[in-house]
């Protein structure tokens, strides 16, 4: 049964669910710093499914680290959809992995521009599967972070049940 937005992942689990599945996954992340693939690291046995993540806080890094191409970032910002969805395009590709997530966004005190705090976009690339959620988290920097993270994991955790079934 796949947790309900907020609600805490059960990260043992889902790594058991890649694992099962013979899956992997990668992180290219912006707004929570790595906290992701740190979440999934937590967890014994992760180096079994876990690739590795790419922590792109920069936008020059989001660039030469991550693929995202200077246009569409002069274009858009690097807080944008499209951004996003190559973030975990270019983790799955680059780290060799099944799964990439990708996120960016603005944790705040406050906007970043035009953008408001607790805008984040999280995006999943996978079999099959290339999805973004724009997300509007409410709370201190703290608590959007975490609120991104954990919809990182519960992005996966729905695209993985099928599988694991």
């Amino acid at each position: 049964m796949s947790p309900e937005p907020g609600e805490q992942i059960d990260v043992a689990g889902l790594l058991e669910a890649l694992r099962e599945a013979g899956q992997t996954v990668a992180t290219a992340e912006s707004v929570t710093g790595g906290g992701v693939c740190a979440r999934l690291t937590d967890a014994a046995g992760a180096s079994d499914v876990v690739r590795g993540g790419m922590v792109v806080y920069a936008w020059d890094l989001k660039t030469s680290l991550a693929g995202v191409s200077k246009e569409l970032i002069a274009e858009r910002g690097t807080v944008d959809p499209d951004v996003t969805r190559l973030l975990a395009d270019n983790a799955r590709a680059r780290c060799g992995a099944d799964w990439g997530l990708g996120l960016t966004g603005v944790a705040g005190p406050g906007p970043s521009g035009a953008i408001e705090a607790g805008t984040v976009y999280v995006a999943i690339a996978g079999p099959g599967v290339r999805e973004v959620e724009a997300l509007r988290l409410p709370g201190d920097r703290g608590e959007v972070r975490a609120g991104a993270v954990a919809a990182a994991l519960r992005l996966l955790w729905e695209h993985l049940r099928p599988v694991s079934r």
